[in-house]
């Protein structure tokens, strides 16, 4: 097994392997998957205990747990450069844990929406952290690799979840889905604690001052390519967002498919995986900017595909799947390009420009996601009608972010790490 480049690495008693490297970053992100996912099949059967008054309200419990995610996002990447990256990462998993039990022991719909949204403030740490932990040792289109290879691991939780949760309801009520999640983070948390060394280097840390937040936010907003990318992520993830507030109600109210429900969702975000995998094979060859521009246009132009289906007619549970898996496989290439995009320039205080990067992407997507959900009137036309805006918008923005220049790869030498093992 390939070992990170030890030029990389801080000094630790830790010698972890690149794959399990990989492995471990990926379960740390598929935290927040572990924690949405499963519980979709079971909404109904949550909103009948909690006395839920109306269908989509029941999207609360995932709509509070990204509002708490957002808001997470912009704290612990500071903590982390600090105070090191696994010190508060650790102490924030524990939090998360002791949120999720709340929520197992929720007797009302408040009580669940507060434990909902605690849980999502400290996962916020498991997304952003570990993105300060890769940028830690990559950058450039060798950390638009590294983060596809973890999507692509990434989206084995989210395509087994549902599935995952429905097999739990057959056997259980649906306070064990909170209950397993408990245990699988308990599992992670004591992996990453032996495994992951401290990646943060002692003179990369930064002390915790108005002026240091001030001046990593300024260069940021000073930066095109920083915001502009941290922006077109968020406004296209909504799409991904929407998706997931809308998907039960979909195959439950509008193609009555039940049953089918949780292989639906599977081969859906199987494609995002897949997406991934190729990302990670491609990035390194053509660039972050021409794999995702090219894929934002094809997003663009399957969700106009899509919605011309809807109003001609045509719309079945064939037509969505296929269209809607096509449409996440696009969303597979922006993501992880996107990040490493705006996190280009932050080799000191890269936590914060996690931070930033995790809220504002979080807060838009978020938002606009929820505006999608609570759309919802037994059709798909409102949610396929958000993903052509959002998809036009976010271009819009990447036009503005790169100056009219499309389709580029600046940097392209000092962006690629030569030490860097992929085998």
């Amino acid at each position: 097994m390939s070992q990170l480049p030890p030029t990389n690495i801080s000094q630790s008693a830790n010698n972890i392997g690149f794959r399990e490297f990989v492995m471990l970053c990926a379960c740390l992100m598929a935290m927040n998957a572990l924690s949405i996912d499963p519980m979709l099949p079971a909404l109904p059967d949550i909103g009948r205990d909690l006395a839920i008054p109306h269908a989509n309200d029941r999207q609360l419990i995932i709509s509070v747990y990204f509002l708490g995610l957002g808001f997470g996002s912009l704290l612990f990447g500071v903590l982390s450069d600090r105070f090191g990256r696994k010190r508060v990462l650790g102490s924030a998993i524990a939090l998360f844990i002791l949120s999720s039990i709340a929520c197992a022991s929720a007797q009302s719909f408040a009580m669940m929406l507060a434990g909902r949204a605690s849980a999502g403030f400290f996962a916020g740490a498991s997304r952003v952290i570990t993105v300060g932990i890769i940028r830690d040792q990559f950058r450039g289109d060798a950390m638009a690799r590294v983060m596809s290879l973890i999507f692509a691991v990434f989206m084995l939780i989210p395509v087994m979840a549902p599935s995952f949760g429905q097999a739990i309801l057959w056997f259980a009520p649906w306070r064990w889905i909170f209950w397993i999640l408990v245990i699988l983070a308990s599992l992670i948390l004591a992996w990453m604690l032996t495994r992951m060394p401290e990646t943060l280097k002692p003179e990369n840390r930064i002390r915790i001052t108005p002026g240091a937040l001030l001046h990593t936010i300024g260069t940021i907003l000073r930066t095109r390519s920083s915001i502009g990318y941290m922006l077109a992520s968020g406004v296209v993830m909504s799409g991904l967002i929407g998706f997931i507030l809308s998907v039960q109600q979909i195959f439950f109210d509008v193609f009555h498919a039940q049953t089918f429900f949780p292989i639906g969702f599977a081969a859906i975000a199987g494609c995002m995986g897949l997406g991934s995998l190729i990302n990670s094979r491609l990035v390194s060859r053509f660039g972050a900017r021409r794999m995702s521009q090219t894929a934002l246009l094809a997003f663009i132009l399957i969700a106009a595909i899509h919605l011309a289906v809807i109003l001609v007619g045509q719309e079945t549970l064939v037509t969505f799947m296929v269209l809607q898996a096509m449409t996440m496989m696009t969303v597979a290439f922006t993501a992880s390009n996107f990040s490493a995009i705006s996190m280009e320039p932050f080799h000191k205080g890269a936590g914060v420009a996690s931070s930033f990067q995790a809220f504002l992407t979080t807060a838009v997507s978020a938002a606009l996601g929820s505006f999608i959900g609570r759309a919802f009137d037994g059709t798909t036309l409102p949610f396929t009608t958000g993903l052509l805006v959002f998809g036009a918008l976010s271009f819009l923005i990447v036009i503005w972010a790169e100056r009219g220049r499309l389709f580029t790869r600046p940097h392209h030498g000092g962006l690629r790490d030569p030490e860097v093992d992929f085998h």
